[in-house]
This record gives structure tokens, sequence and C-alpha cells, in this order.
């Protein structure tokens, strides 16, 4: 490429983030790929970094969910060549590792691992992928970027809550949060055949929505419900089957553990600033099970198919879109859930 420079949002400290002219990125290693980013997004993550609830180092270029077209590619990239459109996982991985050769990918060694936290991320025209033999797919021919943007990350989040949630045919299940990330564990959650998908949030028009897309079949609203007293009533008094928390503080993780029954499960997908109480002298004799972890994206593929065959769309949560030369307003508007806004786009 002859650009020398190009517009990224750079990270300068809490609450201090600007849109910089920086270098272009070049190829570092043989698996290496440059993408010119098509299409991004503001996340909630982004937020807690921008706050500086979620420490960074000063120069980064943050963003993490992408989609974009491969410019340059190293030497040993096999799976994926010059002019291809790709969905780029938000965590890379080596595939080599002790963690990577046992599936566990989020936990890769190599030291690269997730774009915008602890490499240069995608808020910016252009972005090099580590190790891009793994964690980088070809969008299929007759899908959008916009059909398949959140699969990098809070699609893949969403799922991994609701695989962990270990879903039965006719459970009841309870989100805490419906936020991008929550409304995708509840439409991953409807893959393993729930009877009821209850949906808590203290936006009514977040829980209008996911009852409009019929991803929730209850909306609970903590400011004006007992939230546990209206779950145990949906249970024969006995609580949700499985709890996902999708928010990352306290009232939703108290919620999540308050609400699920004796022996149920309860998984943990929120980003936490701060560290949570746990109080085993009362759990322990529940038998609940605890799951959390971060987004697992080895499930990508998989998503593709299920946006390609119609199981899954999760298009209506792109309420907002700008170019990246206007993301300021976004990190305004999205951070501070204004003019119901869902999800801010990006497009370049």
């Amino acid at each position: 490429m002859n650009q020398k420079t190009m517009k990224a949002v750079v990270y300068h400290g809490p609450n201090n983030i600007s849109l910089d002219d920086v270098p272009v990125p070049q190829i570092k290693e043989n698996d290496d790929i440059i993408v010119r980013v098509t299409t991004s997004t503001i996340c909630g993550t982004d937020i807690h970094i921008q706050s500086g609830g979620l420490p960074v180092k000063p120069g980064l270029i943050i963003g993490h969910e992408f989609c974009g077209e491969v410019v340059e590619a190293g030497s040993g990239v096999t799976n994926v060549k010059v002019g291809d459109r790709c969905a780029i996982s938000c965590v890379t991985s080596c595939g080599h590792c002790y963690y990577c050769r046992k599936g566990e990918y989020s936990q890769c060694t190599t030291g690269s691992w997730i774009f915008g936290y602890m490499i240069d991320g995608c808020q910016a025209e252009y972005v090099r992928v580590p190790h891009a033999n793994l964690g980088v797919y070809k969008i299929p021919a007759d899908l959008t970027d916009d059909d398949v943007l959140f699969v990098g990350d809070i699609l893949s989040t969403g799922f991994f809550g609701a695989e962990k949630a270990e879903i039965k045919p006719g459970d009841t299940v309870a989100v805490f949060g419906a936020g991008p990330v929550g409304m995708c564990a509840m439409a991953s959650s409807r893959l393993w055949g729930p009877a009821c998908i209850i949906a808590v949030d203290t936006n009514d028009f977040r829980l209008e929505t996911a009852l409009k897309q019929g991803i929730a079949d209850v909306a609970i609203n903590p400011a004006k419900q007992n939230v546990r007293e209206e779950i145990l009533k949906l249970t024969e008094g006995r609580g949700a089957d499985a709890t996902i928390e999708a928010v990352g503080v306290t009232p939703t993780y108290n919620m999540a553990i308050e609400c699920v029954r004796a022996a149920g499960v309860v998984s943990i997908i929120g980003v936490f600033e701060k560290p949570q109480e746990l109080k085993m002298n009362e759990l322990w004799i529940k038998n609940i099970k605890i799951h959390m972890g971060l987004v697992k994206t080895d499930q990508i593929p998989a998503l593709i198919k299920l946006i390609q065959s119609k199981k899954i769309d999760m298009r209506f949560l792109q309420t907002h879109r700008a170019p990246l030369a206007d993301i300021m307003k976004g990190y305004d508007i999205f951070g501070h859930k204004k003019d119901n806004c869902i999800k801010w786009i990006v497009t370049n």
C-alpha cells in the first residue's frame, strides 16, 4: 500500500480518546494479514476502556469487533488471500500453544491476544491481524458485513453464555441485561429449545425490542417489579433453571445468583470492573453451578452457517450507523444510551 497514515481511535488515558492520524500497520510475522476495515462497532467493552475501568496502555488503538477486506498477507497465510472479505475474531490465537491445543483459544499464550485491549484494534482504517490462519473467516458470497458483523464478539459471547448455561429443552432461562450481549445470549438460548426466556433490564425500549424480535417471552423491569418474586411465580416457586449475567455489575450479578433454582446453572459473561462477593455460606447447599469466562470464538463458522440458514439474525441491533469520522459522537450516544441506541455501527 502507498498510504502511510490512517485515522484511528487512540486511547490516551481515562476519558481521553481521540481520532488521530497514525501509521498504517505493517506485516510483522509471516502469518499476519493487513485488513482494510469495512465495518466495525463500538462495544460495551470499549466504553469500559474509555472510562479507565479496563486499563490499557496509552497510545493503543481500540476496537475489536469488525469485518474487512484482506489487502496484504504474510507468506505463511494459507486460509485467506488478498481481496477476501472476512469476519474476524476479537481474540487472536496461535493454534500451537498449550491452551490452543486444548481448544481454549481465548487463553492463547503468545501475547497477541485481544484486539483493542492488548494489541491495536479495529476502530481504524486498517488493522494488522496476527495468526491469521485462525480466527479469520471468509464471508460467504450471499452474506453482507451486516449479516455477520457480530460473530467476532458479541454473538460468540452470547452463544458462549448460552452454551455454558447448560440449557435443556423446556427450561426457563433468565437473562440479566438486555443490551447487545444479553440479546445475543437470548437469541442463542433459543437454539437449545427452552420453554421460556426472561429478559431482565431497566430499559423498557430494550425489553420491548427483545419481545418484539421474539428472542424473549417475558420482560421484567427491576425498577418496577421484584425480579425474584416474578421469576418464582413463573417457575412454580423454584427459580430459573439457568441464568445468564450479561452486564458486569453488582445488581445483575446478585440477581443472576438469587434467581436460579437449586441445582441450576449461572453463566456469567458480563465484563466486571470490580470484585464481587460470592456468599458461599448460603450457596454451597444449593448445588449451583457457576460458569464464567472470556468469549470462545471457535464457534464462528457454526454461527455463520446459522445466519445463512436464517436461524439467527441480529441485524436489528444495528440502530445507529455513521462513518469513522463521526465515531466520537457514537461514543457519546452509545456510551450514554441516548436515542435508544442499541449498537453503533462504524463504516469506512
